[in-house]
């Protein structure tokens, strides 16, 4: 299972962070690649973003529904692939740390399914992680930029 996980300290409230993390809009963007996204309701998004997978680029097409929203710290959410056969998991977690800092952990799970899952699982190892550090990087600069 391709995975990575981050974490970071941000220098704002756990509120801050809740606020921020708890709208779609917010985040969503962020992702590296991002091309488009639908918000469908409150739980649901799809999201298009530019993926490599080996040596091809390729439009990815996700479904991302919130499983979980346990206020002011996690956010879990499922990932179903639209246009590719992937699965997968995701959460955000924040843990106050004091008035004014908190430590954000970011987590995604993604996995290929079908007869090229085994290559591009493979490919998926190393990018996962680099993925997952990059979108919580990226989460937490635009919260102190608000």
């Amino acid at each position: 299972m391709p995975q990575g996980i981050h974490d970071i300290e941000v220098p704002l409230p756990i509120r801050t962070v809740w606020e921020f993390v708890r709208v779609l809009d917010h985040w969503v963007v962020l992702v590296p690649g991002y091309i488009s996204h639908e918000v469908i309701n409150e739980r649901r998004v799809t999201w298009s973003f530019t993926g490599d997978i080996g040596i091809l680029k390729k439009e990815i097409s996700l479904q991302v529904d919130i499983t979980e929203w346990n206020e002011p710290t996690e956010v879990k959410f499922m990932l179903t692939g639209i246009n590719e056969n992937f699965t997968g998991e995701g959460y955000f977690k924040a843990q106050e740390l004091g008035e004014k800092c908190t430590k954000m952990t970011g987590f995604l799970d993604i996995t290929a399914k079908g007869l090229k899952a085994p290559m591009v699982n493979s490919i998926l190892k190393s990018h996962v992680p680099q993925l997952t550090t990059e979108l919580a990087e990226a989460v937490a600069s635009r919260m102190k930029e608000q």
